[in-house]
């Protein structure tokens, strides 16, 4: 890499570059000498690069901010230039709805202000322009508040702004930020307050529900003006420009010029009902909350950071985060390395953990935040290993409150952190989960942990991490692999057990002698069905060739490939995929994870339906295994998975079928104007149209023009093709929605009217009364152990907690899947009538309050 390039990347680093120092002024200096030297070579170059670097390292934003301001002074034409392509890149972004690059454009702008080459009053035209148009959006008459999403990020962006320009902007201009500071004001009065119950990583069921804290945009309003309060001082935003103030006042200061809003999508929609939930919905898609603050640590670890400085560092983190995602270890090394003067892991362990377990769903996969945290325990030995096993310990405490979505997010993290360091824990701080019911949050945690951790090692592995603690053994999964009901050893007295031995024999013969589907399926309707049954048929096939692809995963897959139809012949229903589902979950009953992978091969092979795999989650049995474990859900996330990632593969395959049809149309307008345009040029001879043009060349047009209309063909009936299957798998869709939430209302409607009453209130029926669960029989009140002076008591009965668990997986699934189930919204109110349970529509509501109040209103 070009020194002058090494220079611009590593400003503000302790890199070779700079000779391992952090001094602001000498890294502006030396990079400012090799811009300007090499500028009559490279100046696209160097723009591109110092554009480029500006968006994807917006945390070093004030440094580049300071170069460019003293580039002003030399080179006018090369910081027009910034700014023409800046001005595109912002309304680009708006019209596109890019947020990140709306806000990251804004921050630039304001920083360019400081640095004297944006004109002050031309960013206040911006921010009134953003303002105006949030104003509109909430406007009742003239604008569209399901679009409110859109309205408070634009604030937001302008409120972000002020902490890297607020107080020039006062200086300069009071007046004109007196102004956008009413505007502000004034939108906070007549917005709707955001409810984040549906979207909230902890429900605490004790809290007073009528106390509705400061939501996102009110909290940011909050800090700033504790910032302006406090003279625009603050600690965490570099002003390196204040050192060459007085260089940079010579320069010129430019327009920017105008921007205008995207127009609303319509504003004519009704503002109550499933239309109002169903834009909102769209919208928050587009324009989602960046952060929901977890505040997993006391007050004392971050009390030394000031309000704005805490947000601050968090846009730092989370820009990095989302720039650097491709390179963990560069965004480590970027995240220990801010340019703040104060320390920040407890700050840096809450906003990862904040993303990692951000509803609906976080910015990027699980994976990549658990990448990062391990990098951060390596990059910092000294601090930060004893920081995340802090915020652990604080989530484990509240497990009990955590959404049931976050919890299994903090379940599969925490098993793969511990992967990668040795399994080390001390687990004797939580051996007292043994005391407590099986049901209870801890001690699920602790087993499906365990469990987790066994498919990443192997069971002595981690027996042997918790030698220090031996009697969580008894929590540790099955040692053990398949339970094949015909091994050698098993009971053959009884007479159908003796028939079933023998004909698993058989089977098993014929396959190793390569016998083909045909020829199996023959032997069962011939000889075995007839004599017995098509359960015992059903039984004795399935297990057999479970056991024969036992050895490995390959060797599942090749039973599957091979006798796909042979389980097809035996399971051609609903209820008997049920049975069939049920033989994997026996065969397997000591693997929780061959389990999930096999049902879930079956159903890839389309051997189980996903309305099958639903029938037999809610059978009698499974369902009383609802809060003790994540076996039954996980297998059940699978089939909706599947579900959700075939319509969302379909839906990319017809908008590129759709570029297809429209590009192969131009094709095969331009081959058949080409014809045309040639067949003009006929000549008459002796009364007979001659060919004008080269004859070969007119036979080459005729076969192009046919050609192409035959792509053309091709590609469409490829369309119509696969707008078919998406239609029929919209079908399937709202079939399996509604048959969920059929069942979940039907095993929630008694339990919850037992549990918590028909008519009770929402806060009444969620407030946990201890007396009440200790006049439960059979459920009394469990008292264990005190540690760090917080008790281990744990008061909810087994049927609170199962009503508990199993709502929270209704709300996990209905905010996950909210895209897919909006469009079946009418046709599942029919299932949410009034003798629903309110905690059971509540739940299914989750992340759209505003919806769900309207329907309450209506009811």
């Amino acid at each position: 890499m070009s020194s002058w390039r090494s220079l611009i990347l590593r400003i503000g680093e302790k890199s070779p570059e700079y000779g391992g120092t952090v001094d602001h002024k000498d890294h502006i200096d030396a990079c400012f000498g090799a811009v300007r030297r090499e500028l009559e070579h490279s100046e696209d170059e160097i723009l591109t690069f110092l554009l480029q670097c500006s968006e994807q390292l917006p945390h070093k934003i004030p440094l580049y901010g300071t170069v460019i301001g003293l580039l002003n002074l030399e080179n006018e034409d090369l910081v027009k230039k910034v700014l023409e392509n800046t001005h595109k890149s912002l309304q680009e972004a708006l019209d596109s709805g890019d947020c990140n690059k709306i806000r990251i454009s804004m921050r630039f702008l304001t920083v360019l202000m400081c640095s004297k080459v944006v004109q002050p009053s031309s960013l206040v035209v911006v921010f009134e322009t953003l303002l105006s148009c949030a104003a509109t959006i909430v406007d009742d008459e003239k604008g569209n508040p399901s679009w409110q999403s859109r309205a408070d990020f634009y604030i937001t962006c302008i409120l972000s702004c002020l902490p890297w320009g607020g107080a020039e902007l006062v200086e300069q201009i009071p007046e004109e930020m007196e102004r956008v500071m009413v505007g502000i004001e004034a939108y906070l009065s007549i917005r709707r307050r955001v409810s984040d119950v549906g979207l909230s990583v902890f429900d605490d069921i004790n809290k007073d529900k009528l106390h509705v804290e400061q939501d996102f945009v009110e909290d940011l309003w909050g800090r700033v003006q504790d910032l302006s309060k406090n003279s625009w001082k603050l600690e965490s935003v570099p002003r390196p420009h204040l050192q060459y103030e007085a260089q940079l006042v010579a320069g010129k200061s430019h327009d920017f010029g105008s921007i205008t809003c995207p127009e609303l999508p319509d504003t004519h929609v009704a503002l109550t009902g499933v239309g109002f939930g169903r834009q909102k919905h769209e919208a928050e898609l587009q324009y989602p909350q960046r952060i929901r603050r977890l505040n997993i640590f006391s007050a004392s670890k971050t009390e030394d950071v000031q309000p704005i400085d805490r947000f601050v560092v968090e846009e730092y983190l989370l820009d990095v985060l989302f720039f650097l995602n491709g390179c963990r270890k560069e965004c480590a090394a970027c995240m220990v390395g801010l340019p703040v003067p104060f320390r920040y892991e407890y700050l840096m362990a809450e906003t990862i953990f904040s993303q990692l377990l951000l509803l609906p769903e976080p910015p990027f996969k699980p994976m990549y935040y658990t990448l990062v945290i391990i990098d951060l325990c390596k990059s910092l030995p000294g601090a930060f290993p004893a920081v995340v096993a802090g915020a652990v310990r604080a989530l484990f405490d509240r497990i009990s409150e955590l959404d049931m979505e976050c919890r299994t997010r903090l379940i599969l993290w925490f098993s793969h952190h511990l992967s990668n360091f040795q399994f080390i824990w001390p687990w004797d701080e939580w051996a007292y989960v043994l005391e407590l019911p099986k049901w209870a949050p801890q001690r699920v945690f602790v087993q499906e942990v365990l469990d987790r951790e066994v498919r990443l090692s192997y069971w002595d592995k981690v027996k042997q991490s918790i030698e220090s603690t031996p009697a969580l053994e008894e929590l540790l999964p099955p040692k053990g692999g398949p339970d094949f009901r015909y091994t050698p050893d098993q009971n053959q007295e009884d007479t159908n057990n003796k028939t079933e031995h023998t004909l698993s024999t058989e089977l098993n013969s014929m396959v190793k002698s390569r016998k083909t589907s045909r020829d199996i399926i023959t032997w069962l309707e011939e000889s075995v069905i007839p004599n017995n049954s098509l359960q015992l048929a059903l039984r004795v096939t399935i297990q057999t060739l479970l056991d024969i692809g036992s050895k490995s995963f390959t060797h599942l897959i090749t039973v599957l490939e091979r006798y796909g139809q042979v389980i097809a012949r035996v399971c051609p229903d609903e209820e008997t995929q049920g049975v069939l589902i049920a033989e994997v979950a026996s065969f397997w009953k000591n693997s929780a994870q061959m389990t999930a992978i096999t049902v879930d091969r079956m159903m890839g092979y389309r051997l189980v339906s996903n309305l099958g795999i639903v029938k037999w989650v809610f059978s009698e049995t499974n369902v009383e295994l609802f809060h003790t474990s994540d076996r039954l859900w996980e297998i059940l996330r699978n089939a909706l998975n599947k579900t959700y990632n075939r319509i969302t593969d379909l839906r990319k395959e017809i908008l590129n079928l759709k570029k297809n049809v429209a590009k192969a149309e131009q094709i095969a307008a331009k081959a058949k104007a080409e014809l045309d345009e040639a067949e003009t040029k006929l000549m008459l001879v002796d009364g007979e149209p001659v060919v004008g043009e080269n004859p070969a060349r007119m036979k080459r047009l005729k076969s192009n023009t046919a050609n192409t209309k035959d792509d053309e063909v091709a590609v469409r009936e490829s369309l119509e093709s696969k707008q078919a299957l998406f239609a029929r798998a919209l079908e399937e869709n709202q079939a399996l929605f509604m048959s969920l939430y059929k069942n979940f209302s039907n095993v929630l409607m008694e339990r919850l009217d037992d549990t918590f009453g028909e008519k009770t209130s929402e806060h009444e029926s969620m407030a946990v009364d201890d007396d009440d669960n200790n006049d439960n029989e059979g459920n009394p009140s469990m008292d264990t152990d005190k540690e760090n002076g917080n008790s281990k008591r744990y008061t909810t009965s087994e049927k609170q907690q199962w009503c508990l668990s199993t709502l929270g997986y209704v709300k996990a699934f209905s905010r996950q899947y909210a895209s897919e189930i909006w469009p079946h919204m009418d046709k599942l109110e029919e299932i949410l009538t009034e003798s629903a349970h309110p905690l059971f529509k509540k739940a299914v509501y989750s992340g759209n309050e505003l919806l769900f109040r309207d329907q309450k209103k209506a009811t």
